[in-house]
């Protein structure tokens, strides 16, 4: 058997794209919470477009989400079915301080969380929880310009101390920021981060990151103090870099695209600034500031194991202005013809989630944690209602395989795998309900429409013995499917 008996199988939702009830149960507002579906969402998503109200004219999905705020118990008995032994998921930061700066959390919010953390355990299922899956209180953005400004690492670690206690012997896995390094790429949704005029916008990003980095390293260390059995982990948007062509110039660029990322992680996981970072600093006259006891901070706490999401690889040139480009994608890459693409332009690599681990593996020597893995797919019900996702079977089958591959042949130290979006969700890049990645189908449509009645796929079913079998039968034959459609 390839995979320990431990292994954590499991799917992954975040507060902001599941929950709804935005404004229930005490819940302030938050930046992913202005986020609107259409063309002007990258500008905002970009911090370019100042869009801190709601406006009339825009639809914002993630008010209502997929419901989960009322419905997660029965969400929940839908993975226990399928044999969830982890369940990722975040809570949403203005559900415990409406506004940020609170004097005190939110009890209400407090208690929500508790409760789903029982209900898992009811069904023996470990969360896995994020304590910021691009969730900052808009109030933090209005009156502290957000992570940009030192003081939000207070605002923050106030935050992760109230849950990291109150949850203490409900949670043992933990993430402190989710991706991370989106942060550089979409800096409303990493950092909510809305540019002023004349800004420098590499200075601001970085000098956000670094409060990022030193709230981070602060919240690992009190979540160890709490208990001793926390594990802690960071969070990388990954994906590694091929050179288009085997030219010296391309083979460094691809070298350059991959720091993008590490830069974060080298940090949280060594506990320090690689050289190459302050160099670019220094070549880029960006005047970052890092106080002389953020060294020590960011040294003393280093994360237990490193996670990440992979979804495609992506391909980079030294001149990639003569190259045809991939849409659809957050970070921007040239369109590789060794590979297929998804219906939004990702392209599917399952032998690069190899690479990556291998590659993350080597540098760190750390366990890994692959948290986010899945196909955006446009699903359509046959006339009984049924999914025949078998795409999303053969997607999943792929790149399971190449984990096992990784770890039998490579030797890789893997904990476990969480798909993303096991139950269909608000799509983070776009907005849409259209774009699906669960193995439970939602229904509701990409302008707000549909009963949000859930469904079992073809998928729910493969995934169920995947997870039966820890990952040795990967094929989609003989699945017992009820013959009726039953909705939840």
């Amino acid at each position: 058997m390839t995979l320990p008996e431990n292994f954590l199988w499991g799917g992954a939702t975040a507060a902001n794209q599941a929950e709804g009830g935005v404004l229930e149960g005490g819940r302030g507002l938050s930046n992913i919470d202005m986020m609107p579906c259409g063309p002007d969402r990258k500008k905002v998503a970009a911090g370019t477009m100042k869009m801190l109200e709601w406006d009339n004219d825009y639809f914002y999905p993630t008010k209502k989400a997929i419901d989960m705020y009322h419905r997660y118990m029965d969400d929940i008995k839908l993975f226990a079915e399928m044999g969830f032994k982890v369940y990722r998921m975040s809570i949403s930061w203005s559900r415990i301080f409406p506004n940020g700066d609170d004097a005190e959390p939110n009890e209400e919010g407090l208690q929500f969380y508790e409760d789903i953390f029982e209900e898992l355990h009811k069904y023996e299922i470990e969360p896995l929880v994020t304590i910021a899956h691009f969730d900052i209180p808009l109030n933090l953005i209005k009156s502290y310009g957000s992570w940009r400004n030192r003081r939000m690492i207070d605002f923050y670690n106030k935050y992760a101390r109230t849950v990291l206690t109150r949850y203490k012997g409900l949670v043992k896995y933990w993430l402190t920021i989710n991706e991370i390094n989106i942060l550089l790429h979409q800096p409303f949704v990493g950092g909510g981060i809305v540019f002023e005029e004349n800004e420098n916008h590499e200075e601001v990003k970085y000098q956000a990151a670094h409060h990022q980095l030193v709230a981070s390293a602060l919240a690992t260390k009190i979540a160890h103090e709490i208990d001793p059995e926390n594990k802690v982990g960071c969070m990388l948007a990954g994906g590694n870099n091929y050179p288009y062509t085997c030219r010296p110039e391309d083979y460094q660029e691809s070298i350059n695209r991959d720091r993008e990322g590490y830069f974060f992680i080298d940090v949280q996981a060594r506990g320090k600034y690689p050289k190459y970072a302050l160099k670019k600093f220094e070549r880029e006259n960006l005047k970052i500031n890092i106080e002389p006891v953020d060294i020590e901070i960011l040294a003393s706490a280093p994360v237990d194991f490193v996670s990440f999401s992979y979804y495609s690889s992506r391909t980079v040139s030294a001149h990639s202005e003569d190259y045809e480009h991939t849409t659809g994608n957050i970070f921007g890459t040239i369109k590789n013809p060794n590979l297929p693409s998804t219906e939004w332009g990702w392209q599917i690599d399952p032998l690069g989630l190899r690479n990556s681990l291998n590659q993350l593996y080597d540098r760190y020597q750390k366990p890994l944690f692959i948290v986010e893995n899945g196909l955006g797919a446009i699903d359509v019900p046959d006339e009984h209602g049924f999914i025949n996702d078998e795409y999303r079977i053969d997607y999943l089958r792929q790149h399971i395989q190449a984990f096992k591959d990784a770890i039998e042949i490579d030797g890789i130290e893997l904990l476990g795998y969480t798909t993303w979006g096991c139950i269909d969700l608000i799509a983070a890049s776009t907005g849409q309900m259209s774009k699906r990645y669960g193995f439970v189908y939602v229904d509701r449509d990409d302008d707000g429409n549909g009963s949000m009645a859930r469904s079992k796929k073809k998928s729910f079913y493969c995934y169920k013995k995947v997870i039966e079998t820890n990952g040795e039968d990967l094929s989609s034959n003989k699945l017992e499917i009820p013959s009726k459609i039953i909705l939840y």
